[in-house]
């Protein structure tokens, strides 16, 4: 399953909204330097899906607020 993901980084309210269900909004607390914020965008969508982090990947949008991510 492929989900579209615009990320919001130094949020004070983390947390997901699914727009559809292959668009959604993910926020996080992490800034978005050195990739702590896409670490915590893919830690935080594993564990909403009560998966292992191995299983969830970034496929595009590693610079970008718009991402794609694989979940396999």
């Amino acid at each position: 399953m492929k989900i579209q993901i615009k990320a919001k980084a130094n949020s004070k309210k983390p947390g997901i909204e699914k727009i559809s269900e292959t668009e959604w909004i993910v926020r996080v607390k992490e800034p978005a330097r050195d990739g702590k914020a896409n670490q915590a965008i893919i830690r935080m969508i594993a564990e909403s899906l009560s998966i292992p982090i191995s299983r969830v990947e970034m496929l595009r949008g590693e610079s970008s607020k718009i991402k794609l991510i694989e979940i396999s």
